[in-house]
């Protein structure tokens, strides 16, 4: 497959992911965030697992559960701590900072040359996302902050971490396995902090099978396969997608005000990403291109 067809099936988990916030809300019941985390992860890893058929072996465990604890089990309850203590729109901003957390990570991990218009499109879309979604009365609480940043850090860390190890199966084997770790971390966490769940009504395990199924299996095998085949850096800017899905939901499904600043803001975002990109692309598809151009003059 070409690039660009890369780069559109990656970005499809995180446009799917902005429905995060809409089915949580609205079809999950409160105040069970770290036990909806394992239920999201747990049965989705299993599941694949049945269907892969493939386990990982046992040199492969310790990299499984540090990837599947910075990809799902820490980033996941970060990011609800976050989410309860802070502004969504601060909460969102502050996990758009992992694009630039992924450049620098890359650079130590991978090699990456830190290219400038890849910094420069990664701190427009954290621009962009402020502009979308923090209001004017956003608070800001250092735990809240904290928590922020290291769900940014830790998915940064995943990101780049799961590009460094690629084990030589497909990337729903990887997917399965990631899920089933990060699911087997958060469960005993849910059984100890969290009182027990009420019944869950119709609606409850619809939203469930939703965000286990589509928004984690299918949309998380969709990641992985792009963090292999794409560079870390514009595999991250692709994140951004999230906070723009949200904010159309929103307004589409939950008749929620859309202002010229958050419409200036989305424009920003997805601009961003197209520039991350092309900034990003490798350097001898570059110099491809360039070599091209004098021979189409020539012709």
């Amino acid at each position: 497959m070409s690039r660009t067809t890369d780069i559109l099936l990656t970005a499809l988990a995180p446009a799917i992911w902005g429905s995060t916030y809409l089915v949580t809300t609205e079809a999950l019941p409160a105040g069970y965030p770290i036990t909806m985390a394992a239920l999201r992860a747990l049965p989705a890893g299993l599941l694949l697992l049945v269907l892969t058929r493939c386990l990982p072996p046992r040199a492969w465990l310790g990299r499984v559960f540090l990837l599947g604890s910075f990809n799902f089990a820490l980033f996941w309850a970060l990011l609800f701590v976050a989410a309860y203590r802070l502004p969504g729109g601060v909460a969102a901003t502050l996990g758009s900072l992992q694009a630039m957390m992924v450049i620098l990570m890359a650079r130590g991990w991978l090699g990456t040359p830190i290219r400038a218009g890849a910094v420069a499109a990664a701190v427009a879309g954290v621009v962009g996302v402020a502009l979308l979604l923090i209001g004017p009365d956003a608070a800001l609480d250092p735990v809240g902050v904290a928590a922020g940043l290291g769900g940014a850090a830790s998915m940064a860390a995943g990101t780049v971490l799961s590009r460094k190890w690629q084990p030589p199966v497909s990337a729903l084997s990887f997917t399965a396995w990631q899920l089933t770790a990060g699911g087997l971390i958060l469960a005993p966490i849910a059984l100890i902090l969290e009182p027990a769940l009420p019944p869950l009504t119709i609606t409850n395990l619809a939203g469930l099978v939703w965000l286990g199924l589509i928004g984690a299996a299918a949309t998380y095998a969709l990641w992985f396969r792009g963090v292999a085949r794409i560079e870390p850096g514009a595999v991250s800017m692709l994140g951004m997608m999230s906070p723009v899905t949200a904010v159309m939901l929103g307004w589409v499904a939950l008749g929620q005000s859309l202002s010229f600043v958050q419409g200036l803001g989305a424009v920003i975002v997805l601009g961003s990403v197209w520039a991350g990109q092309r900034a990003n692309r490798p350097s001898a598809e570059i110099a491809v291109v360039c070599e091209m151009k004098p021979r189409a003059r020539a012709a």
